[in-house]
């Protein structure tokens, strides 16, 4: 590493040290703004620091080259890997050296850098562990410094000119007219016709380590490492008489700038920044105890916002010289929380949780605490030109650094004059009012305490000489009648009104405001009630809203209203009745200030003293908003499902296919000012028309656009001023293959085919349909003769059941006939054989028997039998085909359904025959015994 660090403390520089450490602790500083490692993603040590004319910043790093656009850091490495030495924008080329190696990069129309080296155009090779330290264009020349050569590139014919160095150079330097360098042990040389021609030789300069040199007039002002600043013009070479040179002999100075309003800034190797004016004086001394990342500072640049950048040993820096704040910030914890804020003819005060402390106006000395104050103070103003503070203790008269004991009955919230009554004061404290009084030898006192109303009075106001409010945050607003001699509280009642916390109450322009969440309401004296009024009506909001404190400026030159986002100042019109508005964009999360207690004081014209919670902000709004501001695109990428980023012009409109819908916008606002946040407002004009909310993001996503032309477009706004330009972005969404005009014809053609092939299967469907129905029909035709011939043939079986019935009839009548006749056949055979006389009988019997064994009347009995149950005696005998005629009849006569008793005289013999008959034929059918004869037979 180059840097050379001091090993020895010179003498005195332990004093010294006490004498900046107290002086930086001291300061009403600009803010910083401050990056780590870890917020731009490179290495510790930073050693260069360029601008382009879109102002972003690029920083020589260890790790490569970073660029920082006010939004977002980008880290672009060497084809090396090496570290970044130096670091020039010269037109739209950011040349850089490291190790090895120099070139330029350049930004293709995806919005990123690529690298392009140069020292292969170099006609000899490059010396060993050669490193570029520093780069300055000159004219249309860049030149590339190195500790053994310095190199001079002509981009136009890609030629070099080269300086050899017989020792090493420490540093090179660029002038308004020149370019210098200095060599080790030979001095200060000036390159001319591309060649050196030494102009101060190492023992004119006594030896010492040059950093920089400037133009001063017709003379060069010389700055040494560690003795400060030398004038030289022709042969003199003498020292700059200047008040810090003490501090500058005691400090070692690694790098330097001039800034254009011609102040110095000096960054040194263990003690930060030395920033001094034109003339030498000391204006800031900034160290890590007073804000710096690192003490180290390995490179400065002024960027073209009046912006100083701070490469250090450890981060990146940046201080807003112009910016309207001024921070003192209280690291130490001497001062506490800011409550309260005054100023004299001499002095500013400030009151704090820890006391009243005092200083000389515009020093910066310590604040020093007024003896006997220690402890919570409230309030502090100036009544009848004579300053009060109201204390945790009681009341204070304050005069040159001095207080002097008023009261110490209770705290004082607020001490306020009486008008027409120039011998009294009233003070709100902690258990009511109380009066002041001033005694014989112009000296205040406490005369007594107001009886009849013990509430804490933080807050209240005279409506007339007898009638007071008196606003308490957890019980409301209260309306006191004081006696004549404000010995006594006559009266009181509670107003209506929602009570707040952080609710406030003030007198403006004599009328008595009172603020909280909903609004601001004004008291009308006529009705004893608040009215609603507009004052600041468009930014007190619920949003908006965090305190309902205001403050009224000294001789009603205005009222001060706190806001998330702003703070807002109410003027009284100048040449009409309507008061103006001014607002300064400073988020409640920025200013620090106590919720409830904000306190604003009036230095002179524009600048203010806010009180933070530790320290305060001086506040120059006739610095706020200067500067112009442009947005920019930096990259706009897209990407299919679940697939990586694909970058796009961002110079030209860009067609994308249907699937590349999910699309990325990257849009930045080069402003590094800390307290200042920048705000972005988009939208995508073809799809989400309105403007977006406003977002401290910089980046937009849009998911699954639809096919169409679109406009992106985005603005942006630093605090309260809008940018000068409305950065836009042309892009269109191809249609997707199935809504193109081909799928369309195709579409066409195919409704065609399909309208056609409906068109052929409805013709196949009503020929179907016909066919269907003529076979329904003829089917029908089948049907209804088949239930035609169904009816004939139920008619025939019904003719047919009524022929079996008839036979059936038949039979059994026949059946009975044949019973009848034998049974009197029988009976007359047996009267006759009951008489026995003669042959001629015997003749008569025989003749009866003839007719009872008469085989016709079986034959009759057989067919009219098988008329009525066809094939009965044919399956029967199938079945038992053992069966005898005998056998047969019996079983007819069983189908019938015959008893023993009706069977046994168509067969002639007697009922225990029949028995003997039924059982024989059981046992041939091989019945079991269980099983009933006359149900198998009917079974059959």
């Amino acid at each position: 590493m180059r840097l050379k660090r001091i090993g020895k403390a010179t003498k005195g520089l332990f004093a010294l040290a006490i004498l900046i450490s107290f002086y930086s602790a001291s300061q009403e500083l600009p803010p910083i703004e401050r990056f780590a490692p870890q917020d731009y993603k490179g290495d510790d040590q930073n050693w260069s620091i360029s601008q382009d004319d879109n102002q972003n910043i690029y920083v020589a790093n260890n790790r490569g080259l970073l660029e920082y656009n006010g939004a977002r850091w980008n880290l672009y490495t060497i084809p090396n890997q090496s570290i970044v030495r130096s670091v020039a924008v010269v037109e739209s080329r950011i040349y850089t050296g490291s190790y090895m190696d120099f070139g330029y990069w350049e930004r293709d129309k995806y919005g990123t850098l690529n690298y392009n080296s140069i020292t292969k155009e170099l006609k000899q090779e490059l010396i060993e562990d050669e490193e570029f330290w520093n780069i300055i264009a000159y004219n249309s020349y860049i030149v590339f410094q190195s500790l053994d050569r310095i190199y001079i590139y002509d981009p136009s014919k890609k030629s070099f000119g080269i300086i050899e160095s017989k020792t090493q150079i420490v540093k090179s330097y660029r002038t308004e007219d020149a370019v210098y360098f200095f060599e080790k042990d030979v001095g200060v040389s000036k390159i001319q016709d591309g060649k050196a021609s030494l102009i101060i030789d190492s023992k004119s300069i006594q030896n010492h380590n040059i950093i920089n040199i400037f133009s001063s007039g017709n003379s060069l002002l010389i700055q040494t490492r560690e003795n400060g600043f030398y004038s030289f013009e022709g042969a003199d070479y003498d020292k700059w008489n200047i008040s810090t040179n003490s501090l500058l002999s005691s400090v070692s100075v690694y790098n330097s700038l001039r800034l254009r309003n011609g102040n110095f800034v000096l960054g040194t190797i263990s003690n930060g920044v030395l920033i001094l004016d034109s003339s030498g004086n000391l204006l800031y001394q900034i160290n890590k105890n007073s804000g710096l990342s690192n003490n180290t500072v390995l490179s400065t640049f002024e960027d073209k916002m009046g912006n100083v950048w701070f490469g250090l040993d450890n981060g990146i820096n940046v201080i807003n010289l112009n910016s309207p704040y001024r921070i003192y910030q209280d690291n130490e914890g001497y001062l506490g929380t800011i409550y309260a804020s005054e100023k004299t003819n001499d002095y500013l005060y400030l009151g704090t949780n820890q006391g009243l402390f005092y200083k000389l106006l515009d020093s910066q000395d310590r604040f020093k605490l007024v003896p006997n104050t220690k402890g919570q103070v409230w309030f502090l103003k100036k009544i009848r030109n004579q300053l009060f503070c109201g204390h945790d203790k009681g009341s204070f008269e304050i005069s040159d650094g001095k207080a002097i004991p008023i009261s110490n009955n209770d705290g004082v919230w607020k001490i306020s004059k009486i008008e027409n009554n120039s011998n009294l004061l009233i003070a709100g404290n902690y258990n009511g009012l109380s009066i002041l009084e001033k005694d014989i030898n112009n000296r205040w006192k406490f005369r007594n305490t107001i009886r009849g109303f013990n509430i804490s009075s933080r807050y209240f106001e005279f409506i007339d000489n007898k009638n007071i409010l008196v606003s308490h945050e957890y019980k409301g607003v209260y309306n006191l009648e004081l006696s004549q001699d404000f010995y006594n509280v006559v009266d009181y009642n509670k107003i209506d009104i929602d009570k707040s916390i952080g609710s406030g109450l003030v007198k403006y322009k004599e009328n008595i405001l009172y603020s909280y969440r909903d609004g601001i309401f004004q008291y009308e004296n006529e009705s004893k009630s608040f009215k609603k009024t507009d004052i600041f009506k468009s930014y007190h909001s619920e949003d908006n809203y965090v305190s309902g404190k205001l403050v009224n400026q000294k001789a009603d030159r205005g009222l001060i209203a706190f806001f998330k986002d702003e703070i807002a100042f109410l003027n009284p019109g100048m040449l009409a009745d309507e008061p103006t508005i001014r607002t300064i964009y400073l988020p409640s999360s920025l200013r620090g200030s106590k919720l409830g207690f904000e306190n604003i004081l009036s230095l002179d014209d524009g600048r203010y003293l806010l009180g933070t919670t530790n320290g305060y902000l001086i506040i120059d709004a006739n610095k706020y908003n200067l500067n112009e501001y442009e947005i920019a695109i930096d990259k706009v990428s897209y990407s299919k499902l679940l697939q990586d980023e694909i970058a796009v012009s961002v110079s030209e409109p860009v067609e994308l296919k249907s699937r590349e819908n999910n699309l990325y916008f990257k849009y930045s606002v080069p402003d590094f000012q800390k307290l200042v946040p920048s705000l972005y407002q988009y939208r995508l004009v073809g799809i989400y028309d309105s403007w977006s909310d406003w977002s401290s993001q910089s980046s937009v996503f849009y998911e699954n656009l639809p096919y169409g032309n679109y406009t992106f477009e985005v603005r942006a706004k630093v605090g309260s001023k809008m940018s000068s330009n409305m950065a836009t972005y042309n892009f269109s969404i191809a249609k997707p293959w199935y809504a193109t005009g081909w799928a369309i014809v195709g579409y066409v053609f195919l409704f065609l085919i399909i309208a056609a092939l409906i068109q052929y299967l409805n013709r196949l469907y009503y020929k179907r349909q016909k066919r269907q129905l003529l076979l329904a029909k003829e089917k029908e035709f089948e049907i209804t003769a088949l239930e035609n011939d169904r009816k004939i043939m139920e008619f025939k079986n019904q003719s047919l059941q009524k022929d079996i019935e008839n036979k059936s009839r038949e039979l059994g009548i026949s059946t009975m006939n044949l019973i009848r006749k034998n049974e009197f056949l029988n009976s007359l055979k047996k009267e006759l054989n009951a008489l026995n006389k003669g042959n001629e009988l015997k003749k008569i019997i025989k003749i009866i028997d003839k007719n009872i064994n008469n085989n016709e009347d079986w034959k009759f009995f057989e067919e009219a039998f098988n008329n009525a149950d066809k094939d009965f005696l044919k399956k029967i005998k199938t079945k038992h085909p053992s069966l005898t005629p005998n056998d047969l009849k019996l079983c007819a006569y069983l189908r019938l359904n015959l008893s023993s008793k009706e069977i046994a005289p168509l067969l002639n013999i007697s009922h225990r025959s029949v028995e003997v008959k039924r059982y024989r034929l059981r046992k041939k059918m091989d019945l079991p015994h269980e099983a009933s004869l006359t149900n198998y037979i009917l079974d059959i």
